[in-house]
């Protein structure tokens, strides 16, 4: 990647992250990229662009920059599910409780996007479920068979979202822990069950 685009793409990612793509001009971008207007609208002629650019740089960055980091010497399928959501805790935690998932404020910040804009929300949201969605996969008859792992996925990436803007509500971890205690009392339900052969 051209290193000015770069510097731009990874500017407007942490800004757009932290103070929202209307409330981040492109003062704010030019500032953090040390680049120039015009250097800027070569690589993106419209903040719509960039902001695009941004949500496809998640979408296909989502193992590289999240999972593998979050998964490294884990081997356990269930236990990745827990330590992918122990790294956003560690993102809330590092900054009292300021963080917000990047795609999920994007998507409660913009009430009606434009297609393309709503089509790369969407697709980061099913590649975040996806990836959980295999590790139930990987948990085999560990889960109960008759489990729709697809819609549990689903209610894991919700229990994330949830617990990280309750947190970030409230400025205290305490609604992120509260999520993850529950989920981890709910999934060790779901293995005793599979162990007694019940929801088949």
């Amino acid at each position: 990647m051209e290193p000015t685009r770069q510097r731009i793409l990874f500017a407007a990612l942490a800004l757009f992250g932290e103070k929202g793509f209307l409330s981040t001009s492109i003062a704010d971008i030019l500032k953090a990229a040390e680049a120039n207007a015009g250097s800027l609208y070569h690589f993106f002629p419209t903040k719509q662009d960039l902001l695009i650019a941004v949500l496809e740089t998640y979408r296909d960055g989502i193992y590289p920059m999240l999972l593998a980091p979050a998964w490294a010497g884990q081997d356990d399928p269930v236990e990745r599910i827990f330590a992918l959501l122990a790294r956003y805790r560690d993102m809330l935690a590092a900054t009292d409780c300021a963080y917000g998932c990047p795609i999920g404020s994007l998507a409660l910040e913009l009430h009606e996007p434009d297609p393309p804009v709503r089509d790369l929300l969407s697709a980061n949201f099913t590649g975040w479920a996806g990836h959980v969605r295999t590790c139930l996969d990987d948990a085999g008859p560990r889960l109960p068979a008759g489990l729709d792992r697809a819609k549990l996925a689903t209610f894991i990436l919700t229990t994330m979202e949830g617990g990280v803007m309750q947190s970030r509500t409230h400025r205290t971890l305490e609604a992120f822990d509260a999520c993850v205690e529950m989920l981890r009392d709910y999934l060790n339900r779901l293995e005793a069950d599979a162990a007694k052969g019940t929801l088949q």
